[in-house]
């Protein structure tokens, strides 16, 4: 399943899908990479055209050193399943809720008045920012957990997931003032799964990377 920690796009959420009805029904296969056999990120254009693939990493602001081999989950011969919340290896768990997607918008002018801008030395205040759409971020459908976030989750403790997940990030998203950002992205973010979230959830064992899923009960369907 695809990543889901914040990234470094100014970004704006766009309106909700429609939530899924079943938990006994298939969670919409993730795209991984053949290469490295790890979850890729799936990023669209204004028409709703898969544009990029990203690799986790690459979504957390670190670095690839190769390129996305697209492939749905189940053609990856034992894929490397994440957790999608701390980024933590070996995913037990799969949940599902409704798919949310991320505009993002990239700057194309900042407007300064020029008498400001003379007489503030070059540190006039912005009076208009202009942007255009960059792409669409598609989240999915499914989300994997290890065990440690699953039992937030299981809690519905949001507070308690986000304090788990803060403290797996790199330094650079939850340093000084970018820490306000990132919880606030995360709050947004997990606040529409928890809303969203179906009845029951997968586990994850070898050959079934989407999961064997059961009822809240805990009886298979």
């Amino acid at each position: 399943m695809p990543p889901h920690s914040p990234h470094h796009e100014e970004s704006a959420r766009l309106p909700e899908a429609v939530v899924v009805s079943a938990s006994v029904a298939p969670v919409p296969e993730p795209f991984y990479c053949r290469r490295c056999r790890r979850a890729l990120n799936v990023r669209l254009n204004n028409r709703g055209l898969i544009v990029e693939y990203l690799h986790a990493a690459e979504q957390r602001g670190q670095s690839s050193d190769h390129r996305p081999e697209p492939a749905p989950v189940t053609e990856i011969p034992d894929p490397i399943i994440d957790c999608d919340f701390c980024s933590a290896p070996g995913a037990a768990w799969i949940y599902r809720c409704a798919n949310q997607i991320t505009d993002a918008r990239r700057v194309t002018a900042r407007v300064f008045a020029v008498g400001d801008y003379q007489t503030r030395h070059h540190a006039a205040r912005v009076r208009r920012t202009d942007t255009e759409h960059a792409f669409t971020q598609a989240w999915g459908e499914g989300w994997s957990a290890c065990d440690g976030c699953a039992a937030f989750i299981e809690a519905r403790d949001l507070y308690g997931l986000i304090g788990r997940v803060v403290e797996a990030l790199p330094a650079k998203l939850t340093r000084g003032k970018h820490l306000m950002r990132t919880r606030g992205q995360l709050h947004e973010r997990y606040s529409d799964v928890f809303d969203t979230l179906v009845p029951g959830r997968g586990r994850i064992v070898p050959g079934r990377p989407l999961g064997i899923w059961t009822h809240p009960t805990g009886e298979a369907p």
